[in-house]
């Protein structure tokens, strides 16, 4: 079986070739590289409408195949830039009829993340797919890609890009920010925007464009910007990694091609007891090949359109899609036998304190975050973690109680809570015990946000059940705030988290959640937030934009 694939989401024209056994027999691609400024959709779809049909003529000369011996076409339905993928999808229409093959349109996102496995031999990683137009962090989990972690505003790849053309380096960007940054002197002080496994890169743009204009050097904006938000992606990809027990690390995408976030990646999955894998650069930026392979595991499971189902959708989610070829691997992370658990940022010791049994939790440092990054959080989130414990006792939400404090190894000493993480009673528990957990975990999130309290990482690994008790853990992305916006964020982070690992009982837990919650003094408001807010992400289920 032949496939070829046809990619055209953004402003790169792509043909492959690939057979049935994985073997990629071309790949070919063309990108559009404006004079000045950034993509326009309307000159993306006219490049690829001039484009497509010479590649596939370079695709079958590299492939020394003929026009019929394709047995199959594909074609990235989404997501992607409207009038290019229109463009693309009425090119494989076209194609099809001609030969009378079968046609299947794919996600480009998974696109990414098969090719990726593919040439790489990873079985089951936790992928950090970025991209001029995507940023996620993806992994599988109940049947299907789970986004554990996403950009709420812009992808870092149009991050970079803007900031480019804003100071005057052109399109595209990531290059020239790369280059520029490995001369620079002095890091600058920038906003570090995490969100328990979600992030947002706007604040950070606009920060690094004040400083610039403010006369500071480009060089050292450059090399701040890109330090900044790429320990941000570590971070959020890592926090995914604690929280799966995966062992593998997948980067993906066109920024992989920037050494310095391979690097950082990298160090992460060593250092975290995991291994690091990356595609080939020709197949980490967009490429017809990884739709043709796409396309051949679809087809291969019956995943095929006539051609009037051949739709595009634009906002085309990850998690939208069944992907019955995947399996969770039988490998797990395994951590040395002296530490008890391992997070993104702090390592878990047992210890003894007065004879009490007690837990040691010590923000190690983090070698893939250079030291003014790596510095400032680590002393910011242990004094915030041993404030908000506090506050929140006082509030009457169970947390460990506090022995010691070690400033200078940035360390807590904390309480031995004897119970189960939330994360694995949901496994066992039933439908009702399921509800009356998440009604209290609700009302004491409630009890949390009354007292201008924000969590910050609120997932079923950081909440504890002691007897009939909920204790909330791990405080270190919190904060102090009464905006209704902070809790409504709290609430979404906390609702993604549950929708990746328990993805059969998300709908259940969250709606008994919000019940719990209605003691919260903004309860509505909130409530009307939550929806707000997650209409903003770049791919929404309820605005699938197909057409």
């Amino acid at each position: 079986m032949i496939c070829i694939g046809i990619e055209g989401t953004a402003e790169k024209t792509g043909v492959g070739i690939v057979d049935s056994n994985g073997g990629i027999l071309a790949s070919c691609g063309n990108p559009l590289i404006p004079e000045s400024g950034g993509i326009h959709p309307r000159e993306a779809a006219e490049h690829h409408a001039a484009a497509i049909v010479p590649l596939i003529k370079d695709a079958l000369k590299e492939s020394k195949l003929n026009i019929e011996d394709i047995d199959l076409v594909a074609f990235s339905r989404g997501p992607g830039l409207g009038p290019g993928l229109r463009t693309t999808a009425t090119a494989a229409r076209s194609l099809a009829l001609s030969l009378n093959v079968p046609i299947v349109g794919v996600n480009h996102c998974i696109g990414h993340v098969e090719i990726g496995k593919l040439t790489t031999g990873a079985e089951d990683p936790v992928s950090l797919y970025v991209s001029g137009g995507n940023t996620q962090v993806i992994a599988f989990e109940s049947e299907r890609y789970r986004v554990f972690g996403e950009t709420l505003d812009i992808a870092i790849g149009n991050c970079l890009d803007q900031f480019a053309r804003d100071v005057g380096l052109g399109h595209p960007g990531g290059p020239e920010v790369e280059k520029l940054a490995g001369k620079a002197e002095e890091y600058i002080k920038l906003p570090y925007a995490v969100k328990g496994m979600d992030l947002s890169f706007s604040g950070l743009l606009t920060a690094a464009l004040r400083k610039y204009e403010g006369g500071a050097p480009l060089s050292d904006v450059c090399y701040s910007l890109q330090e900044t938000a790429f320990s941000m992606l570590v971070e959020v990809t890592e926090r995914a990694l604690a929280h799966t027990k995966k062992r593998e690390v997948l980067l993906c995408g066109g920024v992989a091609a920037n050494s310095r976030l391979r690097e950082m990646v990298s160090i992460m999955a060593e250092e975290h007891f995991a291994e690091f894998y990356m595609p080939p650069m020709k197949y980490c930026g967009d490429n017809g090949a990884m739709i043709a392979w796409m396309g051949q595991l679809m087809y291969k499971y019956g995943l095929t359109q006539q051609i009037e189902d051949t739709t595009v959708i634009q906002k085309y989610r990850t998690d939208q899609v069944d992907v019955p070829w995947m399996h969770k691997s039988g490998k797990h992370l395994v951590l040395p036998g002296k530490i008890a658990e391992k997070g993104a940022e702090a390592n878990i010791y047992t210890c003894k304190w007065l004879n009490h049994e007690a837990f040691v939790k010590q923000r190690i440092p983090k070698s893939y975050r250079i030291p003014e990054i790596d510095r400032r959080l680590r002393k910011k989130r242990t004094k915030k973690e041993a404030k908000l414990l506090g506050e929140a006792k006082m509030c009457e939400v169970k947390t460990p109680l506090i022995y010691d404090i070690n400033r200078k190894e940035h360390a807590l000493v904390l309480e031995k809570i004897e119970g189960k993480l939330i994360k694995d009673v949901f496994e066992d528990a039933s439908l009702d015990e399921i509800k009356v957990i998440s009604r209290k975990i609700g009302e004491n999130i409630a009890k949390l946000h009354n007292c201008g309290i924000i969590h910050g990482d609120l997932t079923t690994s950081n909440l504890i059940l002691e007897d009939d008790s909920v204790v909330f853990i791990d405080f270190g992305l919190g904060k102090n705030s009464d905006l209704v916006e902070d809790k409504g964020v709290d609430l979404l982070v906390f609702k993604k988290a549950i929708g990746g690992i328990h993805y059969k009982i998300a709908d259940l837990c969250f709606t008994e959640i919000l019940k719990g919650y209605e003691t919260a003094d903004d309860y509505r408001e909130i409530a009307e937030k939550i929806d707000e807010i997650e209409g903003r992400r770049r791919y929404t289920v309820n605005n699938t934009g197909q057409d």
